[in-house]
Protein backbone atom coordinates (compact mmCIF):
# COMPACT_ATOMS: atom_id res chain seq x y z
CA UNK A 1 0.00 0.00 0.00
CA UNK A 2 1.38 3.44 -0.92
CA UNK A 3 2.17 5.47 2.17
CA UNK A 4 0.54 8.59 0.79
CA UNK A 5 -2.73 6.68 0.35
CA UNK A 6 -3.06 5.98 4.06
CA UNK A 7 -4.90 9.24 4.68
CA UNK A 8 -7.91 8.23 2.62
CA UNK A 9 -7.90 4.43 2.79
CA UNK A 10 -11.39 3.52 4.12
CA UNK A 11 -10.83 -0.23 4.49
CA UNK A 12 -8.18 -0.19 7.20
CA UNK A 13 -8.96 -2.33 10.21
CA UNK A 14 -8.96 -0.47 13.57
CA UNK A 15 -5.52 -1.75 14.47
CA UNK A 16 -4.25 -0.47 11.13
CA UNK A 17 -5.60 3.05 11.55
CA UNK A 18 -2.23 4.62 10.90
CA UNK A 19 -3.12 8.27 10.78
CA UNK A 20 -5.94 9.74 12.85
CA UNK A 21 -7.40 13.11 11.91
CA UNK A 22 -10.28 13.19 14.38
CA UNK A 23 -11.13 16.55 15.92
CA UNK A 24 -10.26 15.21 19.39
CA UNK A 25 -13.99 15.19 20.16
CA UNK A 26 -14.03 18.60 21.85
CA UNK A 27 -16.80 19.44 24.29
CA UNK A 28 -19.06 22.41 23.45
CA UNK A 29 -16.98 25.56 23.66
CA UNK A 30 -17.60 28.29 26.20
CA UNK A 31 -17.35 31.97 25.21
CA UNK A 32 -13.76 33.16 24.96
CA UNK A 33 -12.44 35.70 27.47
CA UNK A 34 -11.74 38.94 26.28
CA UNK A 35 5.51 41.53 20.75
CA UNK A 36 7.17 38.85 22.63
CA UNK A 37 10.08 40.28 24.66
CA UNK A 38 13.44 40.64 22.96
CA UNK A 39 14.67 37.73 25.07
CA UNK A 40 11.75 35.38 25.88
CA UNK A 41 11.48 34.13 29.44
CA UNK A 42 12.85 30.60 29.65
CA UNK A 43 11.79 28.18 32.36
CA UNK A 44 14.39 27.88 35.14
CA UNK A 45 16.63 24.89 35.62
CA UNK A 46 16.91 22.18 36.87
CA UNK A 47 14.86 20.25 34.37
CA UNK A 48 12.97 17.10 35.15
CA UNK A 49 14.42 13.93 33.72
CA UNK A 50 12.58 11.60 31.36
CA UNK A 51 12.32 7.87 31.92
CA UNK A 52 12.74 7.12 28.22
CA UNK A 53 14.72 9.03 25.56
CA UNK A 54 12.80 11.41 23.36
CA UNK A 55 15.13 10.74 20.41
CA UNK A 56 17.83 8.16 19.64
CA UNK A 57 21.51 8.83 20.24
CA UNK A 58 22.38 8.84 16.53
CA UNK A 59 22.69 10.71 14.20
CA UNK A 60 24.43 13.44 16.20
CA UNK A 61 21.68 15.97 15.51
CA UNK A 62 19.18 14.04 17.66
CA UNK A 63 20.99 14.46 21.02
CA UNK A 64 21.50 18.14 20.21
CA UNK A 65 17.77 18.59 19.65
CA UNK A 66 16.73 16.43 22.61
CA UNK A 67 18.67 18.64 25.04
CA UNK A 68 16.34 21.51 24.13
CA UNK A 69 13.18 19.77 25.38
CA UNK A 70 11.80 19.42 28.89
CA UNK A 71 8.54 17.88 30.20
CA UNK A 72 5.78 20.38 30.85
CA UNK A 73 7.55 23.12 28.88
CA UNK A 74 7.45 24.43 25.32
CA UNK A 75 10.35 24.39 22.90
CA UNK A 76 9.80 26.92 20.12
CA UNK A 77 11.30 26.55 16.64
CA UNK A 78 11.16 29.59 14.41
CA UNK A 79 12.34 30.14 10.86
CA UNK A 80 11.30 29.78 7.21
CA UNK A 81 9.28 26.66 6.46
CA UNK A 82 11.96 25.44 4.05
CA UNK A 83 14.42 25.43 6.95
CA UNK A 84 12.23 24.17 9.81
CA UNK A 85 10.18 21.45 8.13
CA UNK A 86 13.00 19.14 6.95
CA UNK A 87 14.24 18.96 10.56
CA UNK A 88 10.68 18.51 11.82
CA UNK A 89 10.18 15.53 9.50
CA UNK A 90 13.52 14.14 10.65
CA UNK A 91 12.32 14.50 14.24
CA UNK A 92 9.16 12.50 13.42
CA UNK A 93 11.28 9.67 12.03
CA UNK A 94 13.71 9.83 14.95
CA UNK A 95 10.84 9.64 17.43
CA UNK A 96 9.61 6.47 15.74
CA UNK A 97 13.11 5.00 15.93
CA UNK A 98 13.09 5.72 19.70
CA UNK A 99 9.63 4.07 19.89
CA UNK A 100 8.01 7.36 20.82
CA UNK A 101 4.51 8.58 20.00
CA UNK A 102 3.63 12.03 18.70
CA UNK A 103 0.38 13.94 19.03
CA UNK A 104 0.35 16.56 16.27
CA UNK A 105 -1.88 19.56 15.60
CA UNK A 106 -1.25 20.63 12.00
CA UNK A 107 -2.09 24.27 11.30
CA UNK A 108 -0.53 24.72 7.87
CA UNK A 109 -1.67 21.56 6.04
CA UNK A 110 1.92 20.57 5.27
CA UNK A 111 2.18 17.02 6.55
CA UNK A 112 3.81 14.71 3.98
CA UNK A 113 3.35 11.06 4.99
CA UNK A 114 5.33 9.65 2.07
CA UNK A 115 8.45 11.67 2.91
CA UNK A 116 8.15 10.89 6.62
CA UNK A 117 7.66 7.20 5.92
CA UNK A 118 10.74 7.15 3.71
CA UNK A 119 12.81 8.87 6.39
CA UNK A 120 11.70 6.26 8.90
CA UNK A 121 12.63 3.52 6.47
CA UNK A 122 16.10 5.07 6.07
CA UNK A 123 16.55 4.58 9.83
CA UNK A 124 15.36 0.98 9.65
CA UNK A 125 11.76 1.62 10.79
CA UNK A 126 8.95 0.39 8.57
CA UNK A 127 7.13 3.31 6.94
CA UNK A 128 3.80 2.05 8.22
CA UNK A 129 5.14 1.85 11.77
CA UNK A 130 6.58 5.37 11.53
CA UNK A 131 3.18 6.79 10.59
CA UNK A 132 1.37 4.64 13.14
CA UNK A 133 3.24 6.51 15.86
CA UNK A 134 1.85 9.91 14.79
CA UNK A 135 -1.70 10.93 15.66
CA UNK A 136 -2.55 13.98 13.60
CA UNK A 137 -5.46 16.40 13.62
CA UNK A 138 -5.61 19.09 10.96
CA UNK A 139 -7.54 22.34 11.07
CA UNK A 140 -8.57 24.38 8.06
CA UNK A 141 -10.05 27.40 9.87
CA UNK A 142 -9.08 29.32 12.98
CA UNK A 143 -12.24 28.14 14.74
CA UNK A 144 -11.43 24.50 14.01
CA UNK A 145 -7.95 25.06 15.45
CA UNK A 146 -9.43 26.49 18.66
CA UNK A 147 -11.68 23.43 18.93
CA UNK A 148 -8.70 21.10 18.45
CA UNK A 149 -6.63 22.89 21.08
CA UNK A 150 -9.60 22.76 23.48
CA UNK A 151 -9.81 18.99 23.05
CA UNK A 152 -6.08 18.24 23.04
CA UNK A 153 -5.83 17.35 26.73
CA UNK A 154 -8.64 14.80 26.45
CA UNK A 155 -7.01 13.29 23.36
CA UNK A 156 -3.62 12.82 25.01
CA UNK A 157 -5.22 11.25 28.07
CA UNK A 158 -6.75 8.62 25.78
CA UNK A 159 -3.58 8.13 23.74
CA UNK A 160 -0.53 9.21 25.82
CA UNK A 161 2.27 10.61 23.62
CA UNK A 162 5.94 11.20 24.32
CA UNK A 163 5.90 14.51 22.41
CA UNK A 164 3.27 17.13 21.58
CA UNK A 165 3.74 19.13 18.37
CA UNK A 166 1.84 22.24 17.29
CA UNK A 167 2.89 23.07 13.73
CA UNK A 168 2.25 26.69 12.71
CA UNK A 169 -0.80 27.06 14.95
CA UNK A 170 -1.26 30.84 14.39
CA UNK A 171 -1.26 30.59 10.57
CA UNK A 172 -5.01 30.14 10.26
CA UNK A 173 -5.70 33.18 12.44
CA UNK A 174 -4.28 35.49 9.76
CA UNK A 175 -7.58 35.22 7.87
CA UNK A 176 -8.62 38.79 7.08
CA UNK A 177 -12.28 37.89 7.69
CA UNK A 178 -11.59 37.50 11.42
CA UNK A 179 -12.03 40.83 13.25
CA UNK A 180 -8.89 42.00 15.03
CA UNK A 181 -10.44 41.95 18.50
CA UNK A 182 -11.80 38.44 17.96
CA UNK A 183 -8.43 37.25 16.62
CA UNK A 184 -6.71 38.58 19.73
CA UNK A 185 -9.23 36.85 22.01
CA UNK A 186 -8.91 33.54 20.15
CA UNK A 187 -5.11 33.53 20.24
CA UNK A 188 -5.12 34.47 23.92
CA UNK A 189 -7.44 31.56 24.61
CA UNK A 190 -5.17 29.19 22.65
CA UNK A 191 -2.11 30.36 24.60
CA UNK A 192 -3.80 29.79 27.96
CA UNK A 193 -5.07 26.34 26.96
CA UNK A 194 -1.55 25.36 25.84
CA UNK A 195 -0.20 26.52 29.22
CA UNK A 196 -2.74 24.34 31.05
CA UNK A 197 -2.03 21.41 28.74
CA UNK A 198 1.71 21.59 29.42
CA UNK A 199 1.11 21.64 33.18
CA UNK A 200 -1.29 18.71 33.03
CA UNK A 201 0.31 16.18 30.69
CA UNK A 202 3.98 16.78 31.65
CA UNK A 203 5.47 15.84 28.29
CA UNK A 204 7.56 18.12 26.04
CA UNK A 205 5.68 20.47 23.73
CA UNK A 206 7.15 21.64 20.41
CA UNK A 207 5.67 24.74 18.77
CA UNK A 208 6.85 25.86 15.32
CA UNK A 209 6.45 29.43 14.09
CA UNK A 210 7.22 31.12 10.80
CA UNK A 211 9.45 34.23 10.97
CA UNK A 212 6.37 36.45 11.42
CA UNK A 213 4.79 34.01 13.87
CA UNK A 214 5.94 35.95 16.92
CA UNK A 215 4.23 39.07 15.65
CA UNK A 216 0.98 37.18 15.06
CA UNK A 217 1.14 35.18 18.31
CA UNK A 218 2.62 37.72 20.70
CA UNK A 219 0.45 36.50 23.57
CA UNK A 220 2.28 33.16 23.56
CA UNK A 221 5.23 34.68 25.44
CA UNK A 222 3.01 36.22 28.12
CA UNK A 223 0.20 33.71 28.65
CA UNK A 224 1.45 30.49 27.08
CA UNK A 225 3.44 27.66 28.67
CA UNK A 226 6.95 28.21 30.08
CA UNK A 227 9.65 27.94 27.45
CA UNK A 228 12.38 25.35 27.67
CA UNK A 229 14.27 26.87 24.73
CA UNK A 230 13.95 28.89 21.55
CA UNK A 231 15.70 27.63 18.42
CA UNK A 232 16.05 29.81 15.35
CA UNK A 233 16.60 28.27 11.91
CA UNK A 234 18.43 29.91 9.02
CA UNK A 235 19.13 28.40 5.63
CA UNK A 236 22.17 29.25 3.55
CA UNK A 237 23.87 27.78 0.46
CA UNK A 238 24.35 24.11 1.28
CA UNK A 239 23.97 24.73 5.02
CA UNK A 240 21.20 24.81 7.61
CA UNK A 241 22.06 26.66 10.83
CA UNK A 242 20.31 26.26 14.17
CA UNK A 243 20.86 28.45 17.22
CA UNK A 244 19.50 27.67 20.71
CA UNK A 245 18.82 30.68 22.91
CA UNK A 246 19.29 29.13 26.36
CA UNK A 247 23.00 28.37 26.07
CA UNK A 248 23.70 30.06 22.72
CA UNK A 249 24.53 26.63 21.29
CA UNK A 250 24.90 26.69 17.51
CA UNK A 251 24.96 23.90 15.00
CA UNK A 252 25.41 23.85 11.24
CA UNK A 253 23.99 20.97 9.24
CA UNK A 254 25.93 20.27 6.08
CA UNK A 255 25.70 17.51 3.44
CA UNK A 256 29.17 16.11 4.04
CA UNK A 257 30.49 12.63 4.85
CA UNK A 258 30.78 11.79 8.55
CA UNK A 259 34.16 12.75 9.99
CA UNK A 260 35.00 15.27 7.28
CA UNK A 261 35.71 18.78 8.56
CA UNK A 262 35.68 22.19 6.97
CA UNK A 263 36.45 25.83 7.70
CA UNK A 264 35.01 25.56 11.22
CA UNK A 265 38.28 24.01 12.41
CA UNK A 266 39.94 27.44 12.09
CA UNK A 267 37.59 29.13 14.58
CA UNK A 268 36.47 32.73 14.17
CA UNK A 269 33.09 33.16 12.48
CA UNK A 270 33.09 29.44 11.69
CA UNK A 271 33.40 28.39 15.37
CA UNK A 272 30.25 26.33 15.67
CA UNK A 273 29.41 22.69 15.93
CA UNK A 274 29.09 21.12 12.51
CA UNK A 275 27.02 17.98 11.99
CA UNK A 276 26.65 16.00 8.80
CA UNK A 277 23.07 15.11 7.96
CA UNK A 278 23.91 11.51 8.78
CA UNK A 279 20.71 9.92 7.53
CA UNK A 280 21.65 6.51 6.11
CA UNK A 281 21.09 6.06 2.42
CA UNK A 282 18.42 3.57 1.53
CA UNK A 283 19.75 0.60 -0.47
CA UNK A 284 18.37 0.34 -3.98
CA UNK A 285 18.32 -2.43 -6.55
CA UNK A 286 18.60 0.03 -9.41
CA UNK A 287 21.86 -0.50 -11.27
CA UNK A 288 24.02 2.21 -12.68
CA UNK A 289 24.06 2.38 -16.48
CA UNK A 290 27.82 2.57 -16.27
CA UNK A 291 27.91 -0.78 -14.43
Amino acid sequence: MMVDALLTEPALAPEEDLLTEEAFRPEPRHPFPSSPPARPKLAPHPRRTRATPLLPSEPALFPWLARRFSPGEATVWTGPSVAVEPVLELLYAGSALARGRISLLEGANRFHPYRIGELGRAFGVDATETLRRIRIARAFTAYQMVALVDGWAREVRRHPPTLLVGHDLPTLFADTEIPDDERSALLGHVARILAGLAREVRVPLLLTLTPDGFERFRVLADEGPPWSDLITFARGPGTLRLRALRDDARVALVPRPAGQTGMEQFGGEFAEEVIAWGVPLRPTTRRSRRG
